[in-house]
């Protein structure tokens, strides 16, 4: 096995350029005739086929070889180790690029005994070109073992060390350092990358102490930082002053901690500044306000219906929709903007001005422009438009956090109005907030109470006016302030997470409802609301079916209404969950077609029954209506019922009853109501 390499010293004289026979072909006595005259032990070495090509007389006493065709024969790299290997390809390159000479000390183990030497290493060059080296040795004298394992230690660690005169040339370094350095004869000055590193150390060791510093090195494989502990010592060889260098590279650490800060101040998926760096931002910049007299604003942005998106689409679609609309927000801004992400579909604006309402109605213009265009999510064409609210400093507050709670009470006073527009804070949004979130309190108390009540809207046949069905749609009736509308606190208790037990509330009250109008003779179809989280319960399926059962209930009687969002993008899960809801007898509904995305390719996909044309289209004036009627066309070519939602005149029930729609809903008949009263209706018509 080719020997373990200690190195002691080390120049950098010309390389011998001795020349053998080929490459191939043992080299004999004849070639190095005055070489065998040298009493020392002296070697040709081929570093690529790990063999000895030549060695004289004291060398094969050596290696322990009874000639030199034994020795040539032997593979001594078949036991190599890789620390080894690698210090040899190490000789090989500075052979090759620097005409390097090393003195160093070696252990050989010919049949497995230790052998040291201290041996003059040099490149000789193949007749085929191949740089090999010739190994001159030297007997060591004894050592203790320790010493002898301490160098060997040096050949194995992976810690770089080093040892350089005063002027920062080097005197040695063990193989780790070597493969750290450039080239060979490379000085410490020039290893570092910061010029004031090289004088904090030389001020240092200079004081006759030592020091620990985490510096930015040049490498071969870029600039690297290491861990550096240097101190003053004496060169063993020549006895004068000295700086013992040791290096361990900690770039990964480096890079971890730099990742670690990146993740504390950043948002990982938009890469915008998050909460964190926006309180600490904010606050210096308000100081900076405070001081220049200067105006600034807190925009406040909340996506329209990311959730249905969100849940629809699924979540990495919905990642995919943030970091697309972070990028537009980037784009529409300032530089001098600072734009945060805040967490889900929130983000944030600072803008500084000296005219702040102004440049707010000019940067708000810009943001609904670049947020309104299409984006395209996984094939699919979305829309989202942004909910806004503003706070302004100083006139609403002179704190990061009273601004960011009053562009939030803003923000929903936005979405209160209708969604996708920009509102600016005004006291009275406290008092909002206040109200609505006691409002939340006693909505989680609602059902326990039994507050919930569900209506019916009459489903009508146009033919001859009869009732054929109902739409179940539920009610809160507060004890205090009377019945709240489904638009304040159905966006509640999604918020809150009752929006399942609230959605199985209704299905079982319009199921134990059917089968008591059934048993009286009224024998309706009654359709129920789906919404998006309930699609995503593993357990829906399996508990509507123990409602049907429970109740006696035929299923066909049961009609459950989706919307278009909820059939968006290629996951399965939708159309899973809805074909185990139509064997089980029950049938689907699209509603309020039109408003969405109106992607006619899942009328096919999806297994639905019935389609409800969204009152928006019944109630257009005439020029409007062309739409309409393609989709009352396409609908019979996909044999699907439709219903016209809506109605509300006499005028507008002509024209359903022209396209030849078979049933419709609106106020023109009646609008949801009770029970009592929908049962009055059941008994008017059958008179």
């Amino acid at each position: 096995m080719l020997p373990p390499v200690y190195p002691t010293t080390s120049d950098a004289s010309p390389s011998s350029q001795l020349h053998s026979g080929g490459a191939d072909s043992p080299l004999s006595s004849r070639d190095f005739a005055a070489l065998e005259l040298i009493s020392q032990p002296v070697w040709i070495f081929d570093i690529d086929r790990r063999h000895v090509l030549w060695a004289n007389s004291p060398a094969l006493q050596i290696w322990r070889a009874a000639s030199l065709s034994e020795l040539q024969a032997r593979d001594l790299g078949r036991d190599m180790s890789a620390t080894v290997a690698h210090r040899l390809a190490q000789y090989q390159r500075d052979f090759e690029a620097h005409n390097a000479i090393f003195a160093e000390q070696w252990t050989l183990y010919p049949a497995g005994e230790a052998v040291s030497l201290n041996v003059r290493f040099s490149g000789h060059r193949l007749a085929d070109g191949r740089m090999a080296m010739m190994c001159e040795g030297r007997p060591v004298h004894a050592h203790a073992p320790d010493s002898v394992r301490a160098v060997e230690a040096l050949l194995h660690t992976t810690l770089m060390i080093s040892l350089y005169d005063l002027e920062g040339h080097p005197l040695y370094r063990n193989p780790a350092a070597r493969d750290s350095t450039c080239r060979p004869d490379e000085c410490l000055p020039e290893r570092l990358v910061d010029a004031e590193d090289m004088a904090l150390l030389h001020d240092t060791l200079s004081n006759g102490g030592g020091t620990s510093l985490t510096l930015r090195v040049y490498t071969p494989q870029g600039v690297r930082w290491h861990e550096v502990t240097a101190r003053r010592c004496r060169d063993a060889v020549s006895g004068q002053d000295a700086v013992l260098v040791s290096e361990a590279d900690v770039t990964a650490i480096k890079d971890t901690e730099a990742r670690a800060r990146h993740l504390a101040l950043h948002d990982p998926l938009t890469g915008l500044p998050n909460r964190t760096q926006v309180m600490a931002r904010f606050a210096d910049a308000l100081r900076e306000l405070e001081t220049g007299g200067a105006e600034a604003a807190v925009v406040f942005i909340d996506l329209d219906n990311f959730k249905d998106i969100n849940d629809t689409l699924g979540h990495a679609a919905g990642d995919e929709l943030l970091v697309g609309v972070a990028r537009r927000l980037r784009d529409a801004t300032r530089t001098e903007d600072l734009v945060a992400r805040l967490g889900g579909d929130e983000f944030m604006i600072l803008l500084r001005s000296s005219n702040i309402r102004s440049d707010v109605d000019h940067a708000y213009r810009r943001l609904a422009t670049a947020l309104t265009a299409p984006l395209d999510v996984r094939g699919v064409k979305v829309r989202v438009t942004p909910s806004v609210g503003v706070s302004l400093f100083p006139e609403h507050a002179s704190d990061i956090e009273t601004l960011l709670r009053h562009a939030d009470l803003a923000m929903y006073g936005a979405k209160a109005e209708g969604r996708n527009r920009m509102v600016l804070y005004n006291e009275s949004m406290g008092m909002e907030l206040r109200a609505r979130t006691s409002l939340e309190a006693e909505l989680r108390l609602a059902l326990e109470r039994g507050e919930f009540e569900v209506h019916y809207q009459p489903r009508m046949a146009v033919r001859n006016r009869s009732i054929l069905g109902a739409e179940a749609l539920v009610r809160w009736r507060h004890p205090v302030h009377g019945l709240v509308g489904p638009d304040v606190f159905i966006p509640m208790s999604e918020r809150l997470g009752l929006i399942g037990r609230l959605g199985m509330f209704v299905f079982e009250t319009a199921v134990r409802q059917q089968t008591e109008w059934a048993a009286r003779g009224h024998d309706l179809q009654i359709s129920v609301n789906l919404s998006p989280l309930q699609l995503a319960d593993p357990h829906l399926v399996t508990r509507m079916a123990a409602v049907l059962r429970r109740f006696g209930c035929t299923p066909s009687r049961i009609e459950l209404e989706v919307t278009e969002s909820m059939l968006l993008g290629n996951e399965e899960r939708p159309i899973a969950v809805l074909k185990a809801i139509q064997a089980l007898g029950m049938s689907i509904a699209l509603d309020d077609f039109g408003t969405g995305y109106s992607n006619l390719a899942y009328l096919q996909r999806y297994p639905l029954h019935t389609l409800k044309i969204d009152k928006t289209f019944i109630q257009a004036p005439d020029a409007d209506r062309p739409l309409a009627e393609m989709i009352v066309s396409l609908c019979r070519l996909l044999k699907l019922n439709v219903v016209a939602e809506g109605v509300e005149t006499s005028e507008q029930l002509d024209w359903v009853a022209g396209r030849e729609i078979a049933e419709y809903q609106g106020y023109h008949f009646s609008p949801p109501v009770p029970v009592p009263r929908f049962e009055a209706l059941l008994e008017e018509a059958a008179a």
